[in-house]
């Protein structure tokens, strides 16, 4: 039994010494390579997607409108559709 119990405690020791190995080289590494995280910027802004929704707006005013009114609907979305 004695010979079971010093093999437990030796894989303990062994693997309690691996893992302080194993934090040591890995804060190393951080402190050394000194990896910053990226910020991704947004791939569209809010005043893009308001934009859009406003031309949307404006497409959907043509579509529903009859003949004389279209025609001024039209202006106003080539009109927004230059900014």
């Amino acid at each position: 039994m004695t010979n079971s119990t010093n093999s437990r405690e030796e894989e303990s020791t062994l693997e309690d010494n691996w893992k302080g190995i194993r934090e040591t080289l890995t804060s190393t590494c951080q402190e050394v390579l000194n990896l910053k995280k990226h910020h991704h910027k947004e791939l569209i802004s809010v005043e893009t997607l308001d934009k859009i929704q406003e031309k949307k707006n404006k497409k959907t005013a043509i579509n529903n409108s009859r003949t004389r009114e279209k025609v001024k609907e039209q202006a106003e979305y080539t009109e927004a559709n230059k900014q």
